[in-house]
């Protein structure tokens, strides 16, 4: 099974920018989507963005414009570049592999994915 590893999270300031990164344990991501998701103090997980093995992706509302995910298949590595970023952007993000493979469209329910990765924060102040 591929583990999933994020790193990049840290504190912003409301208006700036950070680049996540979820990078592959034991196996490369291939033919599985890989998704993002946040958990902020007190609520469920919630969907963020994911990507097939073709590239295809698909964003929450308030994601969309705001964060890109991309794929580097050469260095098995899934990002999240995230701009403009806002207070309720706040939040533990974790990276997920999908439970099955060669997805025509991103999966965005937390049960489509087995693997999930430790997390990593993000802080956005005001």
């Amino acid at each position: 099974q591929v583990q999933p590893v994020e790193s990049g999270g840290g504190l912003a300031q409301a208006g700036g920018s950070l680049r996540l990164s979820c990078g592959a344990s034991g196996r490369p991501f291939g033919s599985y989507a890989v998704g993002w998701f946040r958990q902020a103090s007190g609520k469920e997980r919630e969907f963020v963005a994911a990507i097939t093995w073709r590239g295809n992706t698909d964003y929450e509302d308030s994601a969309k414009g705001r964060f890109t995910i991309s794929r580097d298949t050469a260095k098995n590595t899934v990002y999240l570049q995230m701009n403009s970023l806002k207070p309720e952007d706040t939040a533990v993000y974790y990276c997920g592999v999908s439970r099955s493979t060669y997805h025509a469209r991103p999966p965005n329910r937390p049960d489509a994915f087995v693997s999930w990765g430790q997390g990593t924060q993000v802080t956005v102040s005001s």
